[in-house]
C-alpha cells in the first residue's frame, strides 16, 4: 500500500507499483504463444508500419457514426418546412416525426448491452450502419405518417446503438493522452454532420419533393461508414474481457504496438485489472446479473450517477430541441422558409467551431475546466435569446441581431460542453460493466432528447418563449454549474484502469478536494494566472 501525504490528497492507492520484469515476461510469453498459434491474416485486416497511423484510421471511421448521427438530427430541420404540408401532418404528428428518432434511439440504446456483450464493439457498429441505411431509405420513400414514424424509429435505433458504442470503442483502443481529445472527435463529427445536414437542406430547397432527397441523403454516408468499419479491428479490452487474451494482444500490436514501455505497461495493467474484476464477479452475489453492480457497488454507482447527471445537464439545457427546430425558430424571428434553411447554418456552424477547442485541449485543460468554463458561456447565450423575444417584432433587425448573437454564443460554448457528455460516460465505467453502463447512459441521452424535443412546442406555448429559453434551460445551466463545481471528478490523462481507482474514493473526498482546488483557482484568477488555471495538472495519487 502506498499512501501519499494527506496535505496533498486524502487517498490511498491500493495497487502495488508495476514490476517491469513482470510486464516484459508476460508480453514476451504471450507473443511467443501467438507465434506458435500461427494465425492467418484476418479478412479485411490492414496494418500500418507506424501503429499511431492506425489509431487515426480507426478513430476517423468509427467516429463517422457521429457524422451520421448529427446529419440525421439536422436533416429533419430542413424537411420540417415542407414535409408536413406534403403528407398532411397536423401539429402533434409533426412533433412526433421530429421526436421519433430520439425515441427510436432509446430502443437502440437497449441493444447496446446484448450487442456489445455477445457480438463485440465492431459488430455493434456494423449493425448500426445497417439500421441507418434501412431507416434512411424508408424516410426517403415514406408515403404516409405511419411509414415515416417507423422509418424514423429504425433510424433512431441505429443512432442509439452507435452512440453508445463508438465512444466506448474509441476510449478502449487509443492511448490515454489522446483519449479525451479523440472521443471529443465524435462530438466534432456530430457537429459537422449537423452543419452538413443544414447544407443538404439548403442544396435541395428548390427541388420538387425536396424533403425526400434531404432525408435520403444519409444513405451515402451510412454506406461509406459500413465499408470503412469492415477494416477496423475489435476492441482489445473487449477481447480480453471475453478471455481471448492472445487475440487482444494481436489487435494491440496492430493499433498500439508493444515496442514502447508505456504501451506494454498499459497492456499488462489492463490484463491484471480485468483479472481482478472477474475475480470480484465470481465471488460476488451478482454473478448471474453483473449489471446489478451498477446499483449495489459503490464505485460503479458513483460512475452511474456522475455520468448521467452530466448527460442530463447537456440535454435539458435544450440543445437537441434547438437543433431539430432550427429552421422553424429562424422562421419565428422573421426569416422566410428559404432564408430559414440557410440561416440554420449559422447555429450549426457555431456548434462545429465551438467543438474544435475541446478536440485539441481536452487533455491539456481537463474535464472540470471545460465544464465550468462553458456552462456560463451558453447561459449568456440563452439570456440574449430570451431578450430578443422581448424586442417588438416589427423591429426585425434588432430581434434577429440579438437572437443570432445569443444563438452563436449558446451553440459555440455548448460545442465544447457536448464533448463531455460523450467522453465521461465512455471512460468512467469499469470494463466488465461498460456496455451495461453505456446502455443506461445512451438510453438516457436519447430519452432526454425525446422529452425535450417532443414537448418543445407545447413548452413554448405554456411557458412563453423566454420562459423556456431563459427560465427552464437557463435555470438548469445555473444549477449544473454548481453541481460540477463541487461534485465533478477529474479523469484527464488517466488510463481506464486508473480511473477505476478514482471512483473508489468516497464522494465527500471529491467534494473536499474540489473546494480546495476552487479556492486555489480563485486566488490564481485574482493574480492573473490564467494559463495556470487552464493547464495546471490536478493533484494525483
Amino acid at each position: 500500500m502506498e499512501k501519499h501525504d494527506d496535505s496533498e490528497i486524502d487517498y490511498v492507492k491500493p495497487v502495488k507499483p508495476i514490476n517491469n520484469g513482470d510486464v516484459d515476461s508476460l508480453v514476451a510469453q504471450m507473443e511467443e504463444q501467438l507465434i506458435q498459434r500461427g494465425d492467418q491474416p484476418a479478412r479485411f485486416a490492414i496494418a500500418f508500419k507506424d501503429p499511431r497511423h492506425f489509431t487515426w484510421f480507426l478513430v476517423i471511421f468509427a467516429s463517422m457514426g457521429g457524422l451520421l448521427s448529427g446529419l440525421d438530427q439536422s436533416l429533419i430541420s430542413g424537411a420540417n418546412l415542407f414535409l408536413p404540408k406534403d403528407l398532411g401532418l397536423v401539429g402533434n404528428q409533426n412533433s412526433l416525426v421530429n421526436s421519433a428518432m430520439p425515441l427510436g434511439a432509446v430502443a437502440g440504446s437497449l441493444l447496446i448491452s446484448p450487442a456489445n456483450e455477445l457480438l463485440g464493439r465492431r459488430m455493434a457498429i456494423l449493425i448500426s450502419c445497417v439500421l441507418y441505411t434501412i431507416g434512411g431509405a424508408l424516410c426517403a420513400g415514406a408515403i404516409n405518417f405511419p411509414m415515416l414514424i417507423v422509418a424514423r424509429l429504425i433510424l433512431g435505433a441505429g443512432v442509439g446503438l452507435e452512440g453508445g458504442t463508438v465512444p466506448v470503442y474509441v476510449a478502449e483502443t487509443v492511448e490515454r493522452r489522446l483519449r479525451g481529445n479523440l472521443v471529443s472527435l465524435y462530438q466534432l463529427m456530430i457537429a459537422l454532420g449537423e452543419v452538413l445536414g443544414y447544407a443538404v437542406g439548403a442544396m435541395f430547397i428548390n427541388v420538387p419533393g425536396n424533403w425526400r432527397y434531404i432525408l435520403g441523403s444519409s444513405l451515402v454516408f451510412s454506406t461509406i461508414m459500413l465499408i470503412g468499419t469492415l477494416f477496423i479491428p475489435e476492441s482489445p479490452r473487449w477481447l480480453m474481457h471475453k478471455g481471448r487474451d492472445l487475440d487482444a494482444l494481436k489487435v494491440w500490436k496492430r493499433i498500439r504496438g508493444t515496442e514502447s514501455r508505456e504501451s506494454r505497461e498499459e497492456f499488462y495493467d489492463m490484463k491484471i485489472m480485468l483479472q481482478m474484476e472477474e475475480l470480484e464477479i465470481s465471488q460476488g452475489r451478482t454473478k448471474r446479473f453483473p449489471w446489478m453492480d451498477l446499483f449495489t457497488n459503490k464505485r460503479a454507482r458513483r460512475a452511474l450517477v456522475f455520468a448521467n447527471i452530466m448527460i442530463f445537464l447537456g440535454q435539458f439545457t435544450g440543445i437537441n430541441a434547438v437543433m431539430y427546430y432550427m429552421s422553424v425558430l429562424m422562421n419565428q424571428i422573421g426569416f422566410d422558409p428559404i432564408q430559414s434553411n440557410y440561416m440554420s447554418l449559422v447555429g450549426g456552424g457555431a456548434l462545429l467551431l465551438g467543438t474544435i477547442p475541446a478536440i485539441f485541449y481536452m487533455e491539456v485543460c481537463g474535464r472540470r475546466f471545460w465544464a465550468l468554463a462553458t456552462l456560463p458561456g451558453f447561459f449568456v447565450g440563452l439570456v440574449l435569446v430570451g431578450v430578443s423575444y422581448q424586442i417588438p417584432i416589427n423591429n426585425t433587425v434588432a430581434v434577429q441581431g440579438v437572437y443570432l448573437t445569443g444563438l452563436i454564443l449558446y451553440e459555440g460554448f455548448f460545442g465544447c460542453y457536448a464533448c463531455l457528455t460523450w467522453v465521461i460516460p465512455s471512460e468512467v465505467y469499469p470494463t466488465y460493466l461498460r456496455s451495461y453502463g453505456m446502455t443506461i447512459s445512451s438510453a438516457w441521452v436519447f430519452l432526454s432528447s425525446f422529452i425535450v424535443t417532443y414537448n418543445f412546442t407545447s413548452m413554448q406555448a405554456a411557458m412563453t418563449k423566454i420562459g423556456v429559453t431563459l427560465g427552464f434551460f437557463g435555470g438548469i445551466a445555473i444549477i449544473g454549474w454548481f453541481y460540477q463545481l463541487f461534485f465533478m471528478y477529474e479523469t484527464k490523462n488517466k488510463t481506464l484502469e486508473e480511473i477505476d481507482l478514482i471512483f473508489e474514493r468516497p464522494t465527500r473526498d471529491i467534494v473536499k478536494e474540489n473546494m480546495r482546488n476552487s479556492m486555489a483557482t480563485i486566488k490564481d484568477l485574482g493574480k492573473g494566472r490564467f494559463r495556470k488555471v487552464a493547464t495546471e495538472v490536478q493533484p494525483v495519487w
